[in-house]
């Protein structure tokens, strides 16, 4: 095993250079979040299914509705925000989702939540001379299956609306995307953060954060992901 996690960021980064996409698919992300892993290739694939964001409403929702819908959706789960939007399919329009298995679980709902984003307080830093109210998006998740085009650039314009933030940081998980979306939609990539060492219990495949730790005791192993790329949003004219 090499050490070095330097290294293979540095292999990733010239495999971005070249578009050549790739994927760290761990084993205890695959038996753990098989579902979400499946539905996150098909969408990469062009292969979920896509409903339009115009169908959809924006509503705040609490903490145990998005803590539940990021277990279910997200490679990440839930993580602690202070403003929480949820993009909500009316049932009048249930009848674009194809997948059966979906509708099935909601057929009682008058509405089924398709999509969530969650964000942070406002924090207050000085960039070139001037103050910024930052925010940062901490969380966004499609319903695993689906597809909401246009659904984060929605979810963002009810969040700006209501906030009016002078800009929007994020973060995009490298072991998984290299985050063009997010520029796409107007972000701009600021930086590859450091990579993150990690264990994984054998018995309840728990991920463990290293912090710190030069040697780590008996058996277990130090993992390192690919680290984040760190997007900003500048709204402040």
């Amino acid at each position: 095993m090499i050490d070095n996690p330097a290294f293979f960021q540095k292999i990733g980064l010239l495999l971005a250079q070249k578009n050549i996409k790739v994927i760290h698919l761990w084993e205890d992300i695959w038996q753990t979040k098989r579902t979400i892993v499946e539905s996150r290739l098909m969408s990469l694939f062009g292969k979920s299914e896509t409903i339009p964001a115009r169908l959809t409403q924006v509503q705040r929702i609490d903490k145990p509705t998005l803590d539940k819908f990021l277990i279910d959706n997200h490679l990440q789960s839930k993580a602690n925000a202070k403003l929480k939007y949820g993009l909500f399919l009316p049932k009048r329009y249930f009848r674009v989702i194809k997948n059966e298995a979906i509708l099935h679980e909601n057929i009682d709902n008058e509405a089924l939540l398709v999509a969530v984003a969650s964000f942070s307080n406002p924090k207050k830093f000085i960039r070139e001379g001037q103050e910024y109210r930052s925010y940062e998006m901490i969380r966004f998740a499609n319903h695993k299956g689906l597809t909401v085009v246009g659904g984060l650039n929605k979810l963002l314009k009810k969040f700006t609306d209501e906030h009016s933030p002078d800009d929007i940081m994020t973060y995009a998980d490298a072991d998984w995307s290299d985050g063009t979306n997010y520029e796409k939609i107007g972000f701009e990539r600021i930086e590859l953060t450091e990579p993150l060492s990690f264990v994984v219990d054998d018995e309840t495949l728990t991920r463990n954060l290293v912090v710190n730790t030069p040697h780590l005791q008996g058996e277990e192993m130090r993992c390192y992901n690919s680290g984040n790329w760190k997007f900003l949003m500048k709204l402040k004219q």
